[in-house]
């Protein structure tokens, strides 16, 4: 493999800026941007939030946008990773780290191959692309009647919802502690009002279960189908499958938050279908919610207009309450949506993705249907993920807070309010939808 030469970059440094208006977003997936030029190889470039890698074939074209006396380093290759906690730094120490953004990284390609591990994953890195964005979305109009719904979430409720989730001494998916989580659960979705189903899974050689709760539109039909999601179980990867895995941020606050959005979501009546999920199997490989929508039928499938996931949202990792928005292409609206949210109606720095990974958004990407992830942000400094030391001393509620309101006002407006003496009603967020069901007003 050729020597790569490589700097980093703020964002906002001249060169960066230049490197990146000479090759636009996507240049290198056309035919007319040629990959060397008469001048020499071609400078190529990623953004990796407030960073920008600079990179080529050769120093030469690197330290002509830099400068002769800049920071040149040399590598086999460079290569992304997309890592949970610091699960690929665990497992590989002595790869060098050439540009640590905690669940990114930029590595030396020469001295690992593109692979996957335990909760990491290698791909080569993307040229002339974004990575990880710092938007600067604009905020909406701040319905009253929607502000109304969001000051039903209680961090009261949640904290409390949290110590009942993290009771049992783990809730591995194969576990008894699985199952009385998923009981108690269900019984607080049916007191609320939801009908519900405890959908087998397997996992592995063994057997477990999603807990789905669907609460029906009062709109004509065909109505559409708006989900929210997280998974119950927790997992020790340290010390083996039967050791304590309180799993306080991973996930029980995804959980508590996924209750918590149902007290409130049941509180209001809705045009289109609700349905909640609560997933067996993630830590082992996503099988609850690959198995989930494997048996999705065409016409759920079809009606699908959103999906927003939550996997670690309590865990304040940085000086500012921060989220990362996790999707793909197909659900570039939906994240578009809810970092207006945030803006709107909280105080998060939103960073967002295109590049999924690891969690249960992932496999309604791969099947078309619009899904975000939302983390709280930099969630690989959270080094206590799989082990006995993610409790619930180490969670920030509040942070969880924002994290909810952002995706409880994105919900209410896919929702969309019926209109009834019960209803929200219809505000900036809440008439018929565009592109992926999504309100109007939004990118399509």
């Amino acid at each position: 493999m050729s020597a790569v030469a490589w700097t980093v970059l703020a964002a906002g440094d001249p060169a960066a800026r230049a490197a990146r208006d000479a090759r636009p977003v996507g240049a290198r997936a056309g035919t007319t941007a040629p990959e060397s030029t008469s001048a020499g190889p071609a400078l190529h470039w990623t953004r990796l939030g407030d960073a920008v890698v600079l990179f080529a074939d050769g120093q030469e074209p690197v330290r002509r946008a830099v400068g002769p006396d800049a920071a040149v380093g040399d590598a086999g290759g460079l290569s992304l990773v997309l890592q949970v906690g610091r699960a690929f730094q665990r497992a590989h120490p002595e790869v060098p780290v050439l540009l640590d953004r905690g669940r990114h990284l930029v590595v030396d390609a020469a001295a690992t191959g593109p692979g996957e591990g335990l909760d990491w994953a290698v791909r080569p890195l993307p040229r002339d692309a974004v990575v990880v964005d710092r938007p600067p979305p604009p905020t909406r109009r701040a319905d009253p009647a929607l502000g109304e719904l969001l000051g039903a979430l209680s961090q009261s409720s949640y904290e409390g919802t949290l110590r009942v989730v993290t009771a049992p001494p783990t809730r591995h998916s194969l576990d008894p502690g699985f199952v009385i989580a998923a009981e108690t659960a269900a019984a607080e979705l049916t007191a609320l009002g939801y009908a519900v189903a405890r959908e087998p899974i397997t996992v592995g050689v063994g057997d477990s279960e999603n807990v789905v709760a669907d609460l029906a539109g009062t709109g004509q039909a065909p109505r559409g189908l708006v989900a929210a999601a997280a998974h119950l179980d927790s997992v020790n990867h340290a010390d083996g499958p039967d050791a304590l895995a309180p799993g306080a941020d991973d996930n029980a606050s995804g959980a508590a938050g996924l209750l918590e959005l149902a007290r409130a979501l049941a509180t209001r009546r809705w045009r289109h279908d609700l349905r909640l999920i609560l997933f067996g199997g993630e830590e082992q490989g996503l099988f609850g919610s690959k198995q989930h929508v494997a048996a999705l039928g065409e016409a759920d499938r079809g009606r699908l207009r959103a999906v927003v996931n939550m996997d670690m949202i309590a865990r304040l990792n940085t000086p500012e309450a921060g989220v990362l928005l996790e999707g793909a292409e197909v659900s570039r609206t939906l994240v578009d949506e809810l970092a207006a949210a945030a803006a709107t109606w909280t105080s998060l720095v939103v960073s967002t993705s295109l590049h999924p990974y690891a969690s249960d958004h992932v496999p309604f990407i791969d099947a078309g249907i619009p899904a975000v992830l939302t983390i709280e942000g930099n969630d690989s400094a959270n080094g206590d993920v799989h082990t006995a030391r993610d409790t619930l001393a180490t969670l920030h509620a509040p942070l969880a807070l924002q994290i909810l309101r952002m995706n409880l006002a994105v919900l209410a407006g896919y929702l969309e309010a019926d209109g009834g003496a019960d209803g929200v009603a219809s505000g900036a967020q809440g008439a018929e939808p565009g592109a992926h069901g999504a309100p109007p007003g939004a990118p399509a």
